[in-house]
């Protein structure tokens, strides 16, 4: 990872943009939409951002740059094609430790602006960190295909709720598998097609059930073939037991690809064959779930797990012999 990704609030907050191009009225039109107090420098505008102007949208400060203009500002973007204007705007805000992004100029910039799903309050953005702008719009056109709609409507939904699940589902993990729940079933169907009464109700049922339910005393593992290392080799199944565990137990033959195709919040164990069935026993037994992602064969786990008395799932990963198959063109 290149960059740390953030979002950043700029409701109510000063907002320089430099340059009164068409590409600034694209920033311009983002930082509105994020609450920001907007002002502009320019000598010369685009019709678009005249109306924004004449509209009291935003702020005209003059058309020449001058380092005082930075005061009191969260964030400075420059679209001008004025390099000497790009290299000093970028020196100034730097110095005063404000975040900069020089348009397509990454070695001036101190953050770069990704491709933007919004569907608000869900917000997904991709960066390529500055070296394929073109490939990000590509995936995000890809994402917007995916994503439904009104996913924001299931977030806001579930806003609601948050409150009184966190209240009444205290332990962590026991929360999150019944967010799962929620957006996996009827809930999310609910809320999804706008029905949110009958969403309201079925998760106000949903949350007397957990009431009622006891803990479970343990957790549960489940034994998952890592394949040939290539995380697109990963079954479905794999994927998702993946992003569901607490931990994840592998040893060194594991690829690293697809030891991090795991939720980025689970624990990671790297033990040795012989330690790996140890560990996942005190794991499980403290009521966590994990996967053991296994090189080879996992019938000897399997067998000290079950005498042990620890639920176990397998789950066989794609065969070595697959892939290389299917780079090998075969003729008669």
């Amino acid at each position: 990872m290149q960059a740390f990704p953030i979002f950043l609030s700029l409701q109510d907050r000063r907002a320089l943009v430099v340059g009164g191009t068409a590409p600034a009225a694209r920033k311009m039109e983002l930082l509105l939409s994020a609450g920001a107090r907007v002002s502009l420098i320019a000598d010369t505008v685009t019709g678009e951002i005249a109306q924004l102007i004449s509209e009291h949208r935003i702020s005209w400060a003059g058309r020449t740059f001058e380092a005082d203009a930075l005061d009191g500002m969260s964030i400075v973007i420059v679209a001008c094609g004025d390099s000497l204007l790009q290299a000093h705007v970028s020196r100034a805000a730097q110095a005063r430790g404000l975040p900069v992004n020089v348009v397509d100029t990454p070695a001036l910039s101190s953050f770069t602006m990704p491709a933007i799903v919004d569907r608000g309050p869900v917000t997904v953005a991709i960066s390529t960190g500055g070296a394929a702008p073109a490939l990000a719009r590509r995936l995000r056109a890809e994402i917007e295909r995916a994503l439904p709609a009104a996913i924001g409507r299931l977030a806001r939904f579930a806003e609601i709720f948050r409150a009184q699940v966190g209240r009444t589902i205290l332990e962590p993990r026991a929360r999150r598998l019944f967010w799962d729940r929620v957006f996996e079933g009827r809930v999310g169907e609910l809320a999804l097609a706008g029905d949110e009464i009958a969403a309201r109700r079925e998760l106000i049922r949903l949350l007397d059930s957990v009431r009622r339910e006891p803990a479970p005393a343990q957790g549960m593992v489940h034994l998952v073939g890592a394949g040939p290392g290539d995380p697109d080799l990963l079954t479905l199944k794999a994927h998702r037991l993946l992003q569901g565990a607490d931990v994840i137990v592998y040893d060194r033959l594991v690829s690293p690809e697809v030891v991090a195709a795991g939720r980025r919040e689970a624990e990671r164990v790297c033990a040795s064959v012989e330690e790996a069935a140890r560990r996942v026993i005190t794991f499980v037994r403290a009521g966590r779930s994990v996967v053991r992602l296994a090189s080879g064969s996992s019938a000897a786990e399997f067998e000290a797990l079950w005498v042990a008395g620890i639920p176990v799932e397998i789950v066989p990963g794609v065969p070595e012999i697959a892939p290389a198959a299917c780079s090998v063109n075969i003729t008669r």
